[in-house]
């Protein structure tokens, strides 16, 4: 039992903010607890007509949450961070434009992906134009809020974390997903036990971790998982379910971004039908965001209501633990120093973390079962090379990453890579590091 003493007012900044419809979403969830309704909210983006949509959502939700939150709008980064306790960030560098060439000049070479934000070629390229502004944020918080909190939700989450800790003094870093509360809410509706009677854990990397123990009252759910499928065979259609079949544990990512990690599937016709795959989706589901944001803007333009709707998120929980005491456990995306002992040290890994007044502590896993932290590790020769790419100036490693990613070997010859990278790095130009702009 925790005792709450004092009313929080941490000073909460998001940066990336004119992702209106996320950003509402968390700011609902923020004041929905009544400690933290008289919070500082510091809302950055460097697109000033978002920042003035993001400024007009956050009023519309305080005022349906009941909540008088101080409401700030920064189009300088700097100014929004100071003296924050706390930042969130969910920018997406490039944008729309940058998603489309990750997609559509890979396909030209007949290399498919579905999402490109994690692994595979359109990961590597995201996560390279992304390093520096996540060196930038880490130096503007060593300036102004250094003992702030930095929670990401900027993809690709492993390898962002892992450059922002490995290349910057900001250690408190913590990357957020929701795959791991999703997936065993998924699992628990699947099985028709209520989630509440539920108790799992999880751990592998960000879009490849595993459930690793999922049980009621001692009893191992996953016999009743097995049943399940088993009745219905249109089940095994489908990347993570056949993941589950194979190596013994259910897969805490969809199937849609599962098949773009992994060699099995996204190069041959027959998986690609057979799994229902949808290539190039994002492309689709970032334009339909774009519709969303034009909907939430001319909304908040006329005065209409923006209804509350409560996620799942863990910022918001994290922050409201630190401030109040009351402890919890989420799933972060934090450094390895040890946490998961078959999985390379300053990895950047996804464990349970216990939250409360001292912070953010991740959970010793020990070793994860042999084949998970195997095919763990192609994951992570990705990343770490893209990182090292990043921080050493190391153009060759950008390559060596793409080489080594399972999907995009398994699908092109090492000429077709080289020239691939060439023509992403010439097509994303000065979004690059310098140092990496003429890499081939």
């Amino acid at each position: 039992m925790f005792i709450y003493v004092n009313p929080a007012s941490p000073k909460i900044t998001f940066i990336g903010a004119g992702s209106a419809t996320f950003t509402r979403m968390l700011i609902g969830d923020i004041l929905s607890y009544p400690e933290l309704r008289g919070a500082t909210l510091s809302l950055h983006d460097i697109d000033e007509e978002r920042l003035e949509t993001a400024e007009g959502v956050a009023r519309v939700t305080a005022r349906e949450a009941g909540a008088t939150p101080a409401i700030e709008a920064h189009l300088d980064r700097r100014r929004a961070l100071e003296g924050a306790d706390y930042a969130i960030n969910a920018v997406q560098v490039g944008g729309h434009a940058a998603t489309v060439i990750d997609h559509e000049i890979p396909a030209r070479y007949g290399l498919r992906q579905t999402i490109g934000d994690t692994l595979g070629i359109g990961g590597i390229f995201r996560a390279l134009r992304t390093i520096p502004v996540m060196q930038g944020i880490a130096a503007d918080m060593a300036a102004v809020a250094p003992e702030a909190w930095l929670l990401n939700y900027t993809n690709p989450m492993a390898m962002l974390c892992w450059a922002t800790y490995a290349g910057t003094p900001q250690k408190r870093i913590v990357g957020l997903c929701h795959s791991v509360q999703n997936t065993t809410h998924q699992l628990a509706e699947l099985i028709g036990v209520p989630f509440e009677e539920v108790t799992f854990t999880g751990a592998g990397i960000n879009h490849q971790a595993f459930i690793l123990r999922f049980e009621r009252d001692g009893e191992d759910l996953y016999p009743r998982l097995d049943a399940a499928i088993e009745r219905d065979p249109e089940l095994a259609r489908r990347v993570r379910v056949q993941m589950y079949l194979k190596l013994g544990y259910f897969p805490t990512e969809s199937s849609e971004h599962s098949a773009e990690y992994l060699p099995w599937f996204m190069r041959h016709d027959g998986q690609v039908e057979r799994m229902r795959i949808r290539e190039s989706d994002y492309v689709r589901i970032s334009e339909e965001n774009l519709d969303e944001y034009a909907r939430v803007r001319d909304a908040v333009a006329a005065g209409e209501p923006l209804p509350i709707e409560p996620s799942l998120e863990y910022a918001p929980q994290i922050i409201h633990s630190i401030e109040t005491g009351e402890p919890r456990v989420i799933y972060g995306n934090v450094e390895n120093t040890g946490l998961i002992e078959n999985l390379p040290r300053g990895a950047c890994v996804e464990v349970p973390c216990v939250v409360d007044r001292s912070g953010v502590r991740p959970t010793h896993m020990g070793e994860l079962p042999a084949q998970l932290a195997a095919l763990n590790r192609t994951f992570v020769n990705v990343a770490d090379l893209t990182v090292r790419a990043a921080l050493e100036g190391r153009p060759e490693h950008v390559l060596h990453a793409a080489m080594l990613d399972p999907n995009t070997a398994a699908t092109l010859t090492l000429d077709e890579i080289e020239r691939l990278v060439a023509e992403l790095t010439e097509a994303h130009g000065h979004a690059l590091p310098a140092a990496l702009r003429g890499a081939a």
